[in-house]
């Protein structure tokens, strides 16, 4: 067996086709990749933030658990995902994104392509060459492989956004710009944003670059084929997680978590099936990949194979799952954590007191803006502003109803048992995980008296 990961950049599942998105055209080649083997809809990164959830995938540690709780390298003591190919004869490659996984002696690169290499990670035609090159050393070594090829959008600026024009000026725009653009009136606005003239506009350009991140997709899938090893490659793309606005990054909501995650394994893996049933989460990559190449497990771990789940059985105990986040790439804590189930979601914020502010990327851009100023006229649109800025402490969605998180439930009386429930189970896995906001969260509610 070899494995190919293939990972965007800031992408949420919504903004494919095969996961519901009506915009035509933008991503062929991951609903082609979808048709020929396993979607998963419950499928979930651990943490919102590109570094902590990267390194979560290759230790099958939350983030406290392997010394990484933000943008921090993982403790020297962890063993990795790459450790342990290595030591089982596999060559281990990686494109783009090389940064993102520390310390770099960790982590055995053989074949390393950094991004500034690969168009700042946004050349389609570059990863193929050096997808081709790795799969070719592969094949001329006799040895199974593991490629991480990781495509940097469609992380902002968005193609066609005045940061990307900036960015060409400055020399460092050397990659092509989509081969496919999209209209305002093309996209679909998520139902977490207002659908205001420029939020759609800052969409439309997103999903020019989710069509760029699409376009690297085909090209890696295309080198693959040529090299002849297709039907002994289990190919999972997956994305570090949801898209960089307002309610989805650097957050805990669904939107944040929830990616796109397909596998294709010829043989193994039937063609065209959706798993609606079982959670997958980041923490369960890397005993599965173990577990699919029959390596020895790694005893402690927080995540576990779902090996069975990919043959098309059934597994117990997935029914939820537990999401985190602590700091944004600037080195600013805004903790957070979640417990969503199949039909609700609950979200603890540990810094919420009324004042604190939160700060993020996704208020750089236009979107966000766009909120603000809608915000002096509109009062649906200026509480989603507030809500956003100081958040509250405790926030409960029905998400069967409610996927967009738009109303919270946290005070209603009639879901008191329902935020009962998910407290205490979120208590349990904070406990068995060691969880530093443990303490915090047994002190803000157990004087409620709980039933």
């Amino acid at each position: 067996m070899n494995l190919l990961l293939i990972t965007a950049d800031d992408l949420t599942a919504g903004s494919c086709g095969c996961y519901g998105n009506r915009t035509s055209e933008a991503t062929p080649n991951i609903d082609r990749l979808a048709a020929e083997g396993m979607r998963f809809e419950r499928g979930h990164v651990t943490t919102a933030a590109c570094q902590p959830s990267r390194q979560v995938w290759m230790t099958g540690l939350y983030p406290h658990r392997n010394g990484a709780l933000g943008y921090e390298p993982i403790a020297a003591n962890v063993p990795t995902l790459q450790e342990h190919l290595g030591r089982g004869g596999w060559l281990n490659g990686i494109l783009g994104k090389v940064k993102h996984l520390a310390p770099r002696e960790k982590f055995r690169w053989d074949y390393v392509v950094e991004g500034g290499d690969l168009g700042e990670g946004r050349d389609p035609a570059r990863y193929r060459e050096a997808s081709k090159r790795f799969f070719e050393r592969a094949t001329a070594e006799r040895r199974p492989f593991s490629l991480v090829a990781n495509s940097h959008d469609p992380h902002r600026p968005f193609a066609g956004s005045w940061r990307d024009r900036r960015w060409t000026l400055m020399g460092r725009g050397s990659y092509p710009a989509p081969k496919r653009r999209f209209r305002p009136d093309e996209v679909e606005v998520p139902g977490f944003l207002p659908d205001l003239p420029r939020v759609r506009a800052e969409i439309a350009r997103y999903h020019a670059s989710v069509h760029r991140c699409d376009e690297t997709v085909g090209e890696i899938l295309s080198a693959l084929d040529e090299s002849g090893l297709r039907e002994t490659t289990l190919v999972v793309f997956m994305s570090d997680h949801g898209m960089s606005f307002p309610f989805a990054k650097t957050n805990c909501y669904l939107h944040s978590t929830n990616v796109p995650w397909i596998a294709r394994w010829p043989g193994r893996v039937a063609p065209g099936t959706v798993d609606a049933k079982h959670f997958v989460s980041g923490i369960d990559f890397m005993p599965t990949i173990l577990d699919a190449a029959a390596l020895p497990p790694v005893d402690g771990l927080d995540g576990r194979s779902f090996l069975p789940v990919l043959r098309g059985g059934t597994q117990e105990g997935r029914d939820e799952v537990y999401t985190v986040f602590t700091s944004t790439s600037a080195g600013r804590e805004y903790p957070m954590r979640c417990l969503q189930d199949r039909r609700f979601g609950y979200i603890f914020n540990a810094w919420a007191d009324g004042k604190r502010v939160l700060l993020n990327e996704s208020m750089g851009g236009a979107t966000y803006r766009a909120m603000v100023a809608a915000a002096r006229r509109d009062p649906h649109v200026a509480a989603r502003v507030e809500l956003f800025r100081h958040r509250v402490p405790e926030e409960l969605y029905d998400l069967e109803h409610d996927p967009s998180a738009l109303r919270n439930l946290a005070s209603d009386d009639a879901h008191a048992e329902v935020l009962a429930g998910m407290r205490r189970k979120t208590l349990a896995l904070m406990a068995s995980t060691g969880d530093p906001l443990l303490a915090e969260l047994r002190a803000r509610i157990e004087p409620r008296r709980i039933p």
